[in-house]
């Protein structure tokens, strides 16, 4: 399979603001995309949990966890339910945990790196929210589109190219 985000920097390089490289693909599905859905929840994510046991329809979560490594918001559990629910994908501006079994799993995950500790569960955290990641601002129903060579958003679904119908939102 061809490389995503290098055919849409071609085609629409003025539409697209790239991450930060500074992600790693820890998921087992290495492309993904869709709209997005933000959480903000540093150090806890109860919250995660409770929007990854939605329907997710082939949408994208974003989670900011300002990039903290002490605590995994995701793990193996919350991945599964991810896939079982739909998710296309999760994007963790922090960390993650149990990396061999979330390899295994069929949902895109990308994140800062991996620690062993799990979080606490203190109920804090904020849903649909704008988030800014390194001086990226995202919001929620923006589109994100990420594969091993990085992460990018835009304002509005973009045309795919051939080969990504697996990638299944309808473009504008």
């Amino acid at each position: 399979m061809r490389d995503l985000l290098p055919e849409l920097c071609d085609r629409y390089s003025s539409e697209l603001r790239l991450f930060a490289p500074i992600f790693t693909s820890f998921g087992g599905q290495q492309i993904f995309a869709g709209p997005i859905d933000t959480v903000r929840c540093p150090e806890d994510n109860g919250l995660v949990r409770t929007v990854l046991s939605e329907p997710g329809a082939g949408r994208v979560l974003l989670i900011d966890g300002g990039g903290m490594a002490r605590r995994a918001l995701l793990g193996d559990q919350l991945a599964m339910m991810a896939s079982s629910n739909g998710w296309a994908g999760i994007v963790v501006y922090g960390s993650v945990r149990d990396v061999m079994t979330l390899a295994t799993i069929p949902v895109g995950i990308q994140a800062l790196g991996a620690v062993p500790m799990k979080t606490e569960k203190r109920g804090l955290g904020e849903r649909g929210v704008e988030v800014e990641i390194l001086g990226l601002r995202i919001q929620p129903g923006q589109y994100l589109y990420a594969d091993p060579n990085g992460i990018a958003v835009s304002d509005r679904a973009l045309s795919l190219p051939d080969g990504f119908e697996e990638l299944n939102f309808a473009a504008d």
